[in-house]
């Protein structure tokens, strides 16, 4: 009994316990860019784990709510770029009180887990696995509620530029990160036990090793190319940006211009790259006219939309015949910068903050796709490329290439765009697909599918790319079962958990 409750005891006195899940964070945000050191994200994963080691729930939660406000707080800093310190703050509180009441559950794990399986395997294999399932667990959590919530933290995410990014084309970002959280747990167990002068026990995390490092990627099969122009018209599109009428599209129009005579089959330009809708504006409409007939392709903008009495941040595919038939309305509205979710509620605390948000965006119920002569662009929208339901619904309806339109002005000189490009790479590599990520003000890039670069615009700059551009067909693994497997986790998780604690009440009873 004496051994039970020594196992109980946490590993580290609260007070070291607190600052190591200030450091966790520290060295997780290095993990993602501008820093985009891949490897801190394991000791970073390690220091939160240990410091969750023999918690009980108080103590937990105050570890998990320092990891979390400090983990946001430098992660999405660029949020205090116009609007100051409030947003920002908010933000990295709500989602760091999320990340420690979730974190609560790890702590849990460690308790009732050694007691429900104390045996070799359940130390080393079970309570790893269960640990790294709540992690996933955590990031869904975070990442679907409240309003839809903000996946922007995933750990997998963070491999964009890692040897370990192929895995994600096998079993999605989520899995990544369950299996990188797993590794950690069992070498945490390892040193707990001293497993290493047993060698034996040492082939799972060494084969897990060789999995995470030599995975290759999931093939998909080449279909050609097309050719795209992508324009960043480096234009005044920020939400404070002084502009004259027309003077977006006068931005966007200039850069445009060393492309014609070119052989272009489709121009994209970035989010927010008109100056009002086309649909109820006929200059803006001719204009968008003369463009695609002077390019000799369709243009593909984009635009705030009215459509009976309601706005949508609209893609649209527009053709030298003087209109566009096909949309996509951005599927995920970002709360609190293009509508308020309880608005009255929220305009009691900050009537200032909140009265600058005068349009209220509808979330878009059309496919992200658009046909271009055959060819199935796949589409998002700005921060929809962090969610896993936009990219799936492109890929599962045949999208060949992916175009992501963004609009990064607001957080000029940032981190903000670089790690939206991170995660753009990574839908590259996950879907086995082309991207091409396109901004108004920079960084803009066409990514290859296996996750290289193929050609780039700086910040704050306007110029023009035109590549030919890789085509291809198929579903990757990571697509087609990394939803699932996401759900299994989650799921699977918490039944374990679950189960952990009417065992661990079940033995603590008879031994009693």
């Amino acid at each position: 009994m004496s051994e039970s409750r020594a196992r109980q005891r946490p590993l580290l006195p609260l007070w070291a316990a607190v600052i190591a899940a200030a450091l966790s964070a520290f060295l997780m945000n290095l993990a993602y860019p501008e820093s985009a050191i891949w490897v801190l994200a394991f000791p970073a994963v390690a220091l939160v784990l240990v410091s969750l080691i023999g918690r009980r729930a108080g103590g937990a939660l105050l570890v998990g709510l320092v990891y979390g406000i400090v983990l946001f707080g430098f992660l999405v800093s660029f949020t205090a770029r116009y609007l100051g310190p409030v947003p920002w703050a908010a933000l990295s509180v709500v989602e760091g009180g999320l990340t420690a009441v979730a974190l609560i559950l790890t702590a849990l794990a460690y308790r009732w887990m050694p007691r429900a399986f104390p045996g070799t395997a359940g130390r080393l294999l079970a309570l790893p696995i269960v640990v790294a399932a709540l992690w996933v667990g955590r990031e869904v959590f975070v990442g679907s509620w409240p309003y839809g919530g903000f996946p922007w933290a995933r750990i997998g995410m963070s491999q964009a530029q890692s040897p370990l990014a192929p895995l994600t084309s096998w079993i999605g970002v989520g899995g990544l990160g369950f299996l990188m959280v797993l590794l950690v747990a069992m070498l945490i167990e390892i040193v707990r036990l001293r497993a290493w002068k047993k060698p034996l026990r040492l082939l799972v995390p060494a084969a897990l090793v060789i999995v995470l490092f030599f995975t290759p990627l999931f093939p998909t099969t080449d279909a050609g190319t097309m050719r795209i122009a992508a324009v960043q018209g480096n234009g005044p599109t920020g939400y404070f940006d002084q502009r004259e009428p027309f003077s977006v599209i006068d931005a966007q129009t200039e850069a445009t211009a060393p492309l014609y005579g070119e052989d272009v089959d489709l121009l994209v330009w970035p989010e927010g790259s008109l100056d009002t809708d086309p649909f109820q504006n006929e200059t803006l409409a001719r204009r968008m006219t003369l463009i695609t007939t002077r390019i000799g392709a369709p243009l593909l903008a984009n635009a705030a939309t009215g459509r009976n009495e309601r706005y949508f941040n609209t893609s649209m595919l527009w053709t030298d015949a003087g209109g566009a038939t096909q949309l996509h309305d951005k599927r995920h509205p970002v709360p609190f910068g293009e509508y308020v979710p309880d608005r009255a509620f929220y305009n009691a605390l900050a009537p200032d903050l909140i009265g600058l948000i005068q349009r209220e965006y509808t979330p878009g119920e059309n496919p992200p796709i658009v046909d271009v002569d055959g060819v199935a662009v796949g589409l998002a929208i700005c921060f929809d490329v962090i969610y896993d339901d936009v990219i799936t619904e492109g890929i599962n309806a045949g999208a060949q290439v992916l175009v992501f339109q963004t609009n990064n002005a607001d957080f000029r000189g940032t981190d903000e765009n670089l790690q939206q490009l991170a995660f753009a790479r990574m839908r590259a590599i996950e879907t086995g697909r082309s991207v091409v990520n396109i901004s108004t003000v920079g960084r803009s890039q066409i990514i290859a599918p296996d996750g290289v670069t193929v050609t780039s615009l700086d910040e704050d700059e306007a110029g023009a790319m035109l590549e030919d551009v890789e085509l291809r067909t198929g579903v990757t693994a990571g697509v087609l079962l990394g939803p699932g497997l996401q759900q299994l986790l989650v799921w699977g998780g918490l039944a374990a958990l679950v189960l952990a604690w009417w065992r661990a009440r079940r033995r603590g009873a008879l031994e009693s």
